[in-house]
């Protein structure tokens, strides 16, 4: 029985150095909420589809504008936590939290039906301190 999956297949991060890196920067020209430039890199021409890539990019940004709303719900928990010394938070996930989930759920899919089939890995920016979106061109070096 095979209990390989595609993300089993992802390189070895001690050779990632043999692979070329394109990085997408967050984006503040409205601040500094969590936004990344749908800019599309020169690196991926011939790779994948620009559509493809801004949809990948504007899904992940609203993802993170969702996070980063205020809510009364979210001010309610707030207001619990604070009540209860942070403790809930052993049994309970935060909004923002639950948002981060559907974004690493959102890459794992995409890497899946989009970026893997087309030699190209697709990191969640939560790796890399939301500081870059990192998309690895799985093709080696030569």
């Amino acid at each position: 029985m095979n209990h390989s999956s595609p993300l089993n297949e992802v390189p070895d991060p001690g050779q990632s150095n043999r692979y070329v890196k394109v990085f997408v920067q967050r984006d503040y020209s409205d601040g500094t909420m969590i936004k990344f430039q749908t800019r599309f890199p020169p690196e991926l021409e011939d790779k994948i589809e620009r559509q493809a890539f801004e949809y990948t990019i504007n899904q992940m940004n609203a993802y993170f504008q969702e996070a980063e709303e205020a809510s009364c719900s979210t001010y309610c928990e707030g207001c619990l936590a604070c009540l209860t010394a942070y403790l809930m938070y052993i049994c309970v996930q935060t909004h923002f939290e639950k948002c981060l989930r559907k974004i690493a759920k959102f890459v794992i899919e995409q890497n899946e039906r989009v970026y893997q089939p087309r030699g190209l890995l697709l990191t969640n920016p939560v790796d890399r301190g939301l500081r870059v979106i990192e998309i690895s061109i799985l093709v080696p070096r030569t």
